[in-house]
Parts: C-alpha cells; sequence; structure tokens
C-alpha cells in the first residue's frame, strides 16, 4: 500500500529510522520478507530482525499483539459488545480481590486500631486510590494509547522515560507480592511439601504463559476469574465472622492513633492507586467515544469495591485472632496459608479453598507482567526494537528474584512497597489532571495524537520534571516507612504518621502550573 505520512504504513517506530523510509527495505538481501499490517517488510540479518519476524508469525497464529505499544486508531476499533465493557470493572475485580489484599487487612489490626476504625479506613482508602485509576483510565479509549504514552504529553519524551522505568519497577514488585502471598497458601495447602520457593515459581510461570498470548486472552481470562474469589471471601465472612473482636478498642491514642490512621491509609490508597500508571493499556480497544463516565466509575467501583471485600476481609480474620488463639500461633509461627487452613472447615473443603486461591495471584501476575513489558518497551527506541515477548521473559524473572528474595518478611514487604506505590502515582496524576483541564482545555483534539511516538511533536516535559522532583522531595518529608520516617512524619505521635501522599499533592498541584506555564513560554510546546 501506498506511504501514509501521517500513519507511516502503520508500522511501529522500529520499523523506520526516517520518515517514510523502511530500515530493513534497504536490503537487497536478507531474510524472507514478513506482512505486517498488510504491508511486507523486509528484515535485516539482525537477531532483532529475526525475533520480530518471529514474533510477527506468532502473533498471526496465537495473536500475542506484537504492535502492543502502537496507537489504536479510531479506523482499527470495531464496536465493543456490552459484556465485554463489562471488563471495565471485571478485569480490576480479578487483580484485586486476591490473598495480597486480604494479607493487607491485617495490617490495622497489627498496627493497634479497633476493627471498626481499619473497615472504615479501608473503604475511604480504597475509593480515594480507585478514583486515581479511574481518571487515568479515561484516556485509554480516547486517545488509542498505552498509559505510558498519554503521559508523554505532560512529561515530554525524555522525563516520561523515568516514569516507564518507575512503572516497569511498580508492577513486577506488585506481582512479587502476589506471588509470595500464592505461594503461602501452595504451600500450605500442600502441608509443607512444597516449599515456598517451589510455590513462588509454580505462580509466575502459569502468569507468564497468559501474559505471554497478549491483552485478548488478559481480558478474557481476568473477566471471569473474580467469581471463584468472591465466592471464596464470602465464605471467609461466613466462617470467620462470628469470632470477630468488635469490642476491644485501640490500643493506640492521641496523636499516635492519627500517626497510625495516617500510615495505614496511605498503604490501602498506595494499593489501589498504583494501578492509575497502566490503566489505559486495557482501553485502548474500546472505541473513542466510549463515555469517560462510565469508564470512571466502572474503574473506580471495579477497584474498590473488590479491594474492600478482600481487605475488610483481612480485618475481619485479624481481629479474631484476639479470640483463636490457635489462629494468632498459625498466623505468627507458620504464615497466613496455614492460618487460612485453619480458620476452614472441614478440613478438606479449606484445602480445595486453598487451591483456588493460589490463581489469585495468578490475575495480578498476568495484569502486572503484561503492562511491564510494554513500559519496558516506552523505555527508548533501542528497546522498542526488542519483541514484547522477550520483555515478557524478562519481567518473569525480574518478579522471580523479588518474591525470592522478600519472601521471608510478607508484612514489611506490604507497608513499605505500597506506601512508596502512593507517592509517586499522585504526582504522576495530577500532572495528568492538570495537563488536561488547564492546558488542553479538557479536549482531546488539542493533543497532537499522531505526533505520540516524535520528540520533536511532545512537549520538553521541563514543567512536569520540575514538579515531579519537588514531589519526590514532598514524599522524603512526609513518609514513614520502617527504613525512613521524614520529618514531617516523625511529629506526628510515637511511631510517625505518613502524610506523604497529602503533602505530595499540594506540592505537585502548586508547582506543576506555573512550570509548565513557563515552558510553554519560553520554548512553545
Amino acid at each position: 500500500m501506498a506511504y501514509d505520512p501521517e500513519r507511516g504504513n502503520g508500522l511501529p517506530d522500529y520499523f523506520h529510522d526516517k520518515k517514510g523510509v523502511d530500515v530493513d527495505s534497504r536490503e537487497e538481501d536478507g531474510p524472507e520478507p514478513i506482512l505486517y499490517n498488510n504491508t511486507v517488510v523486509h528484515q535485516d540479518h539482525g537477531i532483532l530482525s529475526r525475533l520480530r519476524q518471529f514474533e510477527s508469525r506468532l502473533d498471526t497464529k496465537l495473536g500475542i499483539e506484537s504492535e502492543a505499544i502502537d496507537r489504536k486508531r479510531a479506523e482499527d476499533k470495531g464496536p465493543v459488545p456490552w459484556h465485554q465493557q463489562l471488563s471495565m470493572a471485571l478485569l480490576w475485580a480479578s487483580g484485586t480481590m486476591n490473598t495480597s489484599c486480604f494479607a493487607t487487612g491485617f495490617l490495622g489490626w497489627e498496627f493497634g486500631l479497633s476493627l471498626k476504625q481499619s473497615i472504615v479506613i479501608t473503604i475511604f482508602a480504597s475509593l480515594l486510590g480507585g478514583a486515581l485509576t479511574g481518571y487515568c483510565a479515561t484516556f485509554g479509549a480516547a486517545t488509542g494509547l498505552r498509559q505510558i504514552s498519554v503521559s508523554r504529553y505532560s512529561f515530554g519524551w525524555w522525563p516520561n522515560k523515568v516514569v516507564a522505568l518507575l512503572n516497569s519497577v511498580q508492577q513486577m514488585g506488585w506481582a512479587a507480592v502476589s506471588c509470595i502471598t500464592g505461594g503461602l497458601a501452595l504451600t500450605a495447602v500442600a502441608d509443607g511439601h512444597v516449599s515456598l520457593v517451589v510455590g513462588i515459581i509454580i505462580l509466575a510461570v502459569v502468569a507468564l504463559f497468559i501474559s505471554f498470548v497478549g491483552l485478548n486472552a488478559i481480558l478474557i481470562y481476568e473477566r471471569y476469574a473474580w467469581f471463584i474469589f468472591f465466592v471464596i471471601f464470602l465464605i471467609f465472612y461466613g466462617e470467620t465472622g462470628k469470632y470477630a473482636d468488635n469490642t476491644t478498642p485501640a490500643s493506640v491514642t492521641g496523636a499516635t492513633l492519627s500517626g497510625t490512621v495516617l500510615t495505614l491509609l496511605a498503604i490501602v490508597y498506595g494499593s489501589s492507586a498504583s494501578w492509575c500508571t497502566m490503566a489505559s493499556d486495557y482501553y485502548v480497544h474500546y472505541p473513542a467515544n466510549v463515555s469517560r463516565v462510565k469508564v470512571f466509575f466502572m474503574t473506580t467501583f471495579g477497584i474498590a469495591i473488590p479491594t474492600s471485600i478482600g481487605m475488610v476481609a483481612g480485618c475481619v480474620v485479624a481481629s479474631a485472632l484476639n479470640n483463636r488463639a490457635d489462629w494468632a500461633d498459625a498466623y505468627n509461627n507458620e504464615g497466613i496459608g496455614y492460618l487460612i487452613q485453619d480458620m476452614l472447615y472441614p478440613r478438606g473443603f479449606a484445602k480445595f479453598l486453598l487451591t483456588l486461591l493460589v490463581l489469585s495471584g495468578i490475575n495480578v501476575n498476568v495484569i502486572s507482567i503484561y503492562s511491564a513489558a510494554i513500559s519496558f518497551q516506552q523505555f527508548s527506541r533501542p528497546f522498542a526494537r526488542i519483541p514484547r515477548f522477550i520483555w515478557t521473559i524478562f519481567c518473569f524473572a525480574c518478579i522471580l528474584a523479588l518474591a525470592l528474595g522478600g519472601r521471608e518478611k510478607l508484612n514489611t514487604y506490604l507497608q513499605d512497597f505500597l506506601s512508596l506505590l502512593g507517592y509517586w502515582c499522585t504526582s504522576y496524576a495530577i500532572i495528568l489532571f492538570e495537563e488536561h483541564y488547564i492546558f488542553r482545555k479538557g479536549k482531546f483534539e488539542n493533543y497532537d495524537l499522531e505526533g505520540w511516538n516524535d520528540p520533536a511533536r511532545l512537549p520538553l516535559g521541563i514543567g512536569a520534571a520540575a514538579a515531579f522532583g519537588l514531589g519526590v522531595i514532598a514524599w522524603c518529608m512526609g513518609m514513614d516507612e520502617t527504613w525512613y520516617v521524614g520529618p514531617l512524619a516523625k511529629v506526628i505521635g510515637e511511631f510517625g504518621g505518613d502524610v506523604g501522599n497529602e503533602f505530595t499533592f499540594v506540592v505537585t498541584a502548586l508547582s506543576y502550573v506555573p512550570a509548565r506555564y513557563l515552558e510553554l513560554k519560553y520554548f512553545g510546546r
């Protein structure tokens, strides 16, 4: 077909080094050409070209998405049936209703909060973090771009590389948490005959296979997987609710109570907000005119409600440890998998539910591996030349290393990692919000969407880099981690209180507008 200077024949960027010139078509001799988007593309002799050729053949036969990071234009997308649109909520339900969220629910009890306090904080923080992700998700269908590509219109070409790297690390870390909790469940099912190491490996391998196939397989799998875990958590409530301790007050008071509440709020908020840097990845196939309000509410509640179901179940069971010494012993000495096995009855039924719960770890990993891989592809042009399936395997290896390294300190991992997620996601979302409504007037017509992969047509990102950098200072001032407590956090109670997200929000929101204004004034883009 004829070359279209705007669309570039629909080829991904790595097939071009200059506008209108196919890099590998200048070779007179070489491997057999491949057909990419109805265009004949000649390959060179290099290993990357051969890998891309192999990926293209896999895409033809299995639909593995060899063009995952490319913009999906309106003419490339057809109508999506209503039952498939339910994936806007069900995708996140499958990814959040898992053993990791259940384990996070124990933190309120460990911090000395009452059951009522833990439940209220969990629900509120889940809604707050879910709304952040819901907003970011509205960019996917309207632009046809993945989340990291969307943020190029505020962060620019070069600063956005930091965002891409942070997102990849974040997704791999979240998947590692899921591998640990799923591995603990698998170990308990096998009565210790399957080690935690083996359990972690099994979960990661299964998730690798589903992520390898691509978005279509992920959406189909996640659309139905949630129901199993919804039923399991209802059983949790039914069998453990009668032991819940709803009378014991919080063991902390005054300023220390305030600090503890702020810290738990930051952890739960970070859990839900952490999806915001990859939400658009799963909406690019929807029509551009899909209601943004529908996308926002389905995503927000699709994250907040399932997250609350899993975490509140953890809150209930944790409070029951005050009344059941045998459960407390299992939790403290053997881990959360053995606790689940002990608290459910009959034992055979408990093992069956534990086996199913192992699959919940796979749900998170599938989403995380997929998004981490395409974030790596957007880190630089050379990285984009490496096929997605190679990045998928790389992410799998990193997740294994993180999970195996942190398997003995799950609660510390949860406290520190989930809080850190919230800090930078807050900066990211507020920059996107202000760019869209203040500088783009809330209209997608003001985005040069055809220039998404051209540095010359994107902002320089100076304003976003400045605001984000100040946001980093704000994190450090307000964070409350086991390894570091910021000066603002120290003054709140005996153990400190995490105000990193609140301080980051204010600093980023106030600094981005003037910084971006100056960028436009002096550089014009």
